[in-house]
């Protein structure tokens, strides 16, 4: 460390005058020599209630040896972090959005006032991992970023399960092409280990993008949990946090717009979940970056789809990382990216992807044998979403690329699947969910219980759902998410009737209401926004009215 810069911790340990701060650290074990060592926060989630946040108590002992062995004083602690599987189709699936601004602004809060001079953070969960970095760009201190890992693959007669397929058992179960006691054993099988589950659902898919924005070291997003390579990581990253504050190399000279740009693109070829494109928008705000929905609108016909990972294919993220993890894909993609940028360990994104040990080119694919042209997600803009609509397009099958149908209209996703078990929802039907936004909901809850019914019922190969809500990165099928604007905001969405005819067409990015503008100012002029007395966290999420098109951002 340069002897002309000081440190951020000096301020409450240097001078007479902070006696009394010093005085509060040695109860803590802090000894009068520790005074001008890097303090290096440990951000963890770690609970017992969240599988992929179980695993960061050991995970952070690893990362606190690194810190110590490197002349820095770790201190660790926590912030909040829960499981949207297991909130999945109950209501506290609402509080799971506005959770990912409560954990930004909450290590914001721990590393501002306790002048922390960097910071590991220890990624995991679905809503922990953007909103770590999130903080990570706000606060702007030299910080390094080790996701979790994860899942090991479950196994049901001879298929891979994973939760997302778990859930599609339902469906099949309900539908009769399953038995309880299979269902059940499924339902032991599925998760065999702790970490993040072993999809591409969102959690990963973030993980990876931390990755790829070059905060964390190579192959991190893809490694299993709980493994010797992990834990050697994770004492890696303590070490380079301390290096990482005598260098002064800060998260913002990494998260650009080269590599703000690089994560959307690599989110489109590799089928990342749609919930990126409400956080990848959000972590460029809290660098200071602007970045909406159309970023993947521009990149969506430039990057085709070069990975296919579960719920898109059989193949899970430990097939993933052996075919070569993230670096891998950066060499596959090649001149499509902005890799001539740093990267947190000292050396650029070019070096990983020169260093990639790409073993299997037929699960990640070389660039001019991809897939498909196009990327993974797709916006959709027309009459019924003027500011857009979001869709996993690489997990549309190609029948439904391109459907039209009479739309059955419900006012919640509860209602929709009452409908669903009752059998009243016709083959070649559009189901249109709403009042499920950031403020109708409130919280913008995820579709996946309905879907994964969906997916595991005769209706999955003629039926199409569109909502102002979201979907699960493990969603698959024509489920088209984050209509905006949302019908609470009296959005088109909001007049649609049962009946109506919606054309949802994938190849020309189009979404139509076929409603004639006559007619939908009529029932616009008829319609009386609902009034919901909500209180607590919800109603002051509600009350912020957060813009899906522009990450749902409280501010």
């Amino acid at each position: 460390m340069s002897e002309t810069r000081p440190l951020k911790s000096d301020e409450i340990t240097a001078g007479m005058d902070k006696s009394a701060n010093r005085a509060l650290l040695y109860p803590l074990g802090v000894r009068r020599g520790d005074f001008g060592k890097p303090f290096i926060a440990v951000v963890s989630s770690f609970n017992e209630i969240v599988p992929g946040c179980m695993p960061l108590r050991a995970l952070a002992e690893e990362v606190k040896t690194g810190i110590r062995d490197a002349g820095g004083l770790p201190f660790e602690f926590n912030t909040i972090g829960m499981c949207d599987g297991i909130a999945q189709g109950t209501d506290g699936m609402r509080w799971s959005l506005p959770s990912r601004d409560i954990i930004a602004y909450s290590v914001e809060i721990m590393l501002q006032a306790h002048r922390f001079d960097g910071a590991v953070f220890l990624l995991s969960c679905d809503k922990i991992t953007p909103g770590m970095i999130m903080a990570m760009a706000r606060v702007n201190i030299p910080s390094i970023a080790v996701a979790v890992g994860a899942m090991a693959d479950g196994e049901f007669k001879g298929e891979k399960i994973t939760t997302s397929l778990m859930r599609e058992c339902i469906g099949r179960c309900q539908a009769g092409k399953m038995t309880q006691e299979e269902l059940a054993e499924v339902e032991s099988r599925a998760c065999p280990s702790l970490g993040s589950c072993s999809m591409l659902g969102t959690a990963n898919t973030m993980n990876s993008m931390a990755e790829v924005l070059g905060l964390t070291f190579p192959r991190s997003a893809t490694m299993l949990a709980d493994t010797r390579e992990k834990f050697a990581e994770a004492r890696a990253a303590g070490t380079r946090a301390v290096e990482l504050v005598r260098e002064d190399l800060k998260p913002r000279e990494l998260i650009t717009e080269k590599s703000l740009g690089d994560a959307v693109k690599v989110c489109l070829a590799i089928g990342g979940s749609t919930n990126s494109v409400l956080h990848i928008p959000a972590i460029a705000a809290a660098a200071g970056k602007k970045m909406g929905i159309e970023a993947f609108e521009r990149f969506g016909n430039q990057i085709p789809i070069i990975l296919k990972i579960n719920p898109s294919s059989a193949y899970t993220m430990t097939d993933f990382h052996h075919a070569g993890g993230i670096p891998a894909v950066l060499q596959s993609l090649g001149a499509a990216l902005s890799l001539d940028r740093p990267a947190v360990n000292g050396a650029t994104m070019a070096d990983s992807a020169a260093h990639a040990e790409w073993t299997d080119r037929t699960l990640i694919r070389p660039i001019d044998q991809a897939y498909a042209s196009k990327g993974g997600i797709t916006i959709l803009r027309g009459s019924l979403a003027p500011e857009g609509a979001v869709v996993k397009a690489s997990a549309v099958p190609a029948r439904m690329r391109q459907f039209a149908g009479a739309a059955k209209v419900f006012d919640s996703m509860d209602v929709a699947i009452v409908a669903l078990e009752a059998g009243e929802i016709p083959s070649g039907s559009v189901i249109v969910i709403r009042y499920e936004g950031p403020v109708g909901g409130p919280g913008m809850r995820e579709m996946q219980l309905i879907t994964a019914m969906l997916a595991g019922s005769d209706l999955a190969a003629s039926t199409a759902l569109v909502t102002d809500g979201r979907f699960s990165g493990s969603t698959r099928g024509p489920c088209i998410g984050h209509v905006a604007p949302e019908a609470a905001k009296g959005g088109p969405i909001a007049f649609v009737q049962d009946g109506d005819t919606i054309v949802i067409d994938l190849e020309n990015g189009r979404l139509e209401l076929e409603v004639s503008p006559e007619e939908l100012a009529r029932r616009a002029s008829r319609w009386v926004a609902p009034h919901r007395e909500i209180d607590g966290l919800l109603g002051l999420y509600a009350s912020l009215s957060p813009d899906t098109s522009k990450g749902a951002l409280w501010n």
